[in-house]
């Protein structure tokens, strides 16, 4: 069907009109003090569990791009989630932002360099939408994000302290860093603080390294000296933050950012460009060969050994949003028709299995039939990765992509 293949009308009517339906999902998220609920399957709030920063700050990502989409009731959420940003979640005595809340206004412990990246990509699309708030919430984010977690020697962040900021963690992980490149990137985009480009480049040239010595499956947790710790959740391989193994879905959305922060970096068609386009397309070609149909059934499995079998046979929504993603930009880049056709599949697959045509949304965890599954992702969460992949695949590759719908929206000007 013509709705699946890319830079057809009908395919790119199918994911206007899908990221529409998820803005409309979505939008029971706020608490009272603007913290995000955790959505269940139909949208409805889970009032009983943590409002989270990460998941707020995905809010506020979204609705931001809504605003600046046209949507109208998108910036009365938007301005929600950036006051609760602003507010109930951010801890006033010691900085930074608490991992959340619980149901009784109870800090989770910890302060975590993922949440804080989630913070900065937030505030950056917010200030592009013109929401209330969000310039004072990206001077903070940033101040703190610079003091706390950056590490300049090592050209990497830390990932996790108490909620005191005295103790850090020994633990070092990739998925903070992925997120940082992403956060680091909108920064840049947002504010012209190219800075932040060239510290997403010195983190994504780390990981192409540590890559290239794994048969291109990224190694995702490390000691605090950035030593790789292969074997660490062997007993609990399904974590749904530190699973043991590879993590195919990491690999390709670290392809799309690779090609992202290169492209910014160097121009489109520039000589330095070609490197990390051949990284990316074996960070995305090697995930894709190890988890796609792994197993006799359509979905990209969670987790790998590191010989590619697959350890946890789940498919998570997140990971097929990644590959349509990446899918389509490396075929921006490369012309090459093997990504238009993997993109098609992908889109097939969304449609015919992983999209809820019922209550709405996607639905979050499936198990290795394809049958629903809640056991690491009950509910759905949040709209972040289901949103962004209906609208990289017609975004700018080059750019964040609430600065793509930015820049679109202003080409005129």
């Amino acid at each position: 069907m013509n709705k699946y293949i890319i830079d057809t009308y009908e395919n790119k009517s199918f994911l206007d009109s899908n990221a529409k339906a998820l803005l409309e999902f979505g939008r029971l998220f706020p608490s009272p003090g603007g913290g995000s609920y955790y959505l269940g399957d139909d949208g409805t709030p889970w009032t009983d569990r943590p409002r989270e920063t990460w998941i707020t700050s995905r809010m506020a990502h979204v609705y931001s791009i809504g605003c600046m989409l046209g949507d109208e009731k998108s910036r009365a959420l938007a301005e929600a989630a950036i006051r609760g940003l602003n507010g109930e979640l951010k801890d006033e005595v010691n900085g930074g932002w608490y991992a959340g809340l619980t149901k009784d206004n109870v800090p989770l412990p910890d302060k975590q360099c993922y949440a804080h990246a989630f913070v900065i990509l937030a505030a950056t699309s917010a200030k592009l939408a013109g929401v209330d708030g969000a310039d004072e919430l990206l001077e903070a984010a940033v101040r703190i994000y610079d003091e706390r977690f950056w590490n300049e020697e090592e050209g990497l962040s830390c990932d996790t302290w108490n909620t005191e900021f005295t103790v850090l963690d020994t633990y070092r992980g990739i998925n903070a860093n992925m997120h940082t490149v992403e956060a680091f990137l909108a920064l840049a985009d947002a504010t012209g603080d190219i800075r932040y480009r060239v510290r997403a480049g010195r983190i994504i040239d780390r990981v192409i390294g540590w890559a290239a010595d794994n048969g291109y499956r990224i190694p995702e947790h490390f000691s605090d000296t950035w030593e790789p710790q292969l074997n660490m959740n062997k007993e609990k391989p399904d974590d749904p933050f530190k699973p043991y193994g590879a993590t195919p879905g990491h690999g390709i959305e670290w392809a799309r950012l690779i090609a992202q922060c290169a492209t910014a970096s160097f121009g489109l068609v520039s000589a330095n460009v070609a490197p990390y386009v051949i990284a990316a397309c074996k960070l995305y070609d090697r995930a894709v060969a190890d988890a796609w149909n792994a197993d006799g059934a359509p979905g990209i499995v969670y987790t790998t050994d590191w010989d590619g079998k697959p350890v946890v046979h789940d498919r998570m929504h997140w990971t097929l949003a990644e590959a349509i993603n990446t899918s389509a930009v490396l075929y921006r880049i490369t012309n090459n028709p093997k990504y238009a056709d993997d993109y098609e599949m992908f889109m097939r697959y969304l449609d015919e299995t992983v999209l809820d045509h019922s209550c709405g949304s996607w639905y979050h965890q499936l198990d290795e039939n394809n049958k629903l599954k809640g056991t690491v992702w009950p509910g759905k969460s949040d709209l972040y990765h289901a949103f962004q992949a209906m609208l990289i695949p017609y975004s700018d590759v080059d750019i964040s992509i609430a600065s793509s719908v930015y820049r679109r929206n202003n080409s005129s000007v």
